[in-house]
């Protein structure tokens, strides 16, 4: 398979993540881009990366670029989604990838125009542990999925400037911590859902700190989601099904699941993946896309995922300045 080049725009603790693991496959980077171009110069030192931009938008033009990594705040995603797909680059963008739906379908339809790849970089859909849970459960050796309950909690010092807190950079608990509830729910759901129910406490900037989510499906798999800034939680999702149930801790980048069997309560642990190798499957999965060896990105996991959130936020009446 071609080895592609990469380049980053954006240069905080994701992408170093990225350098990081095209490190682990002996690759490195080929260019960086940061707003602030003194952090790119340090970035491309620390990693040895050939190309640094001066400006973002020659990320875009250089024809010796395959693809780009998008690492910077959710509310500028969609101005670079939009650059980098006219300019013919395959597009793995953080989450959550863009603020609504209405963006994602936009972003999605210059993807087709152009044949790129676009993709939501969602850990949850490239560790070897979900795929392999997935293969077992369509076995049938669970029974019936029932019902999800998923926990993310994160103390953060309430500051109204904070990335976390500020409507301004698309701030608030569902768009930062609760796209990765909402993506492990949705890769064992049958079908996305359609029947939401919330609440939410708001932060005194006018974002969400807190939330309690309630889905269901057609087929009446259900889901129970908790999400707060403002208190730990353990970041634990728990599958039941009529047969038994699993249970899985750290579940953005999950090594180990434990199944429980109701029969008889025997456990079965299943391990899989490397949890620090997590961006490392991403970009993988995401090189095997773009080579045309089968698409394993799921962005339609992602609109399902987007279309839930933007929702929700339109019941809460939560719309940031750009929307």
């Amino acid at each position: 398979m071609k080895t592609y080049r990469w380049a980053t725009l954006g240069s905080g603790v994701i992408a170093n993540q990225l350098a990081n693991a095209m490190q682990q496959e002996g690759r490195s980077l080929y260019g960086v881009a940061s707003r602030t171009h003194s952090k790119a110069i340090d970035f491309a030192k620390k990693y040895s990366i050939p190309k640094v931009y001066e400006n973002i938008q020659d990320i875009f033009t250089d024809d010796h670029v395959d693809i780009i990594y998008i690492a910077t705040p959710h509310n500028t995603h969609i101005q670079y989604l939009k650059e980098a797909l006219r300019h013919g680059k395959h597009v793995l963008c953080e989450k959550s990838i863009t603020l609504n739906s209405e963006e994602l379908e936009e972003a999605k339809q210059l993807a087709e125009e152009n044949h790129l790849i676009l993709a939501e970089a969602m850990t949850i859909y490239h560790m070897p542990l979900y795929k392999k849970l997935h293969d077992m459960i369509a076995n049938g050796c669970l029974g019936q999925f029932k019902m999800a309950q998923m926990n993310f909690g994160s103390y953060k010092e309430y500051d109204k400037n904070n990335r976390f807190f500020n409507p301004s950079l698309a701030g608030g608990a569902l768009l930062d911590i609760g796209v990765y509830a909402l993506s492990f729910v949705r890769w064992f759901m049958s079908a996305a859902p359609d029947q939401i129910v919330s609440q939410v406490k708001m932060a005194p900037s006018g974002v969400d700190e807190q939330a309690g989510i309630l889905l269901m499906n057609p087929a009446g798999e259900m889901a129970t989601i908790a999400l707060t800034l403002r208190a730990k939680q353990p970041k634990r999702g728990m599958l039941a099904f009529d047969q038994g149930y699993i249970e899985i801790y750290e579940y953005p980048r999950a090594d180990k699941a434990v199944i429980t069997y109701t029969a008889d309560n025997r456990q079965e642990i299943i391990t899989s993946s490397q949890a620090d190798h997590a961006l490392r499957y991403e970009i993988l999965d995401m090189e095997k896309a773009v080579s045309g060896m089968g698409n394993e990105m799921h962005l339609d996991y992602t609109a399902d995922v987007m279309s839930v959130m933007t929702e929700i936020r339109k019941t809460w009446g939560l719309f940031y300045p750009e929307e």
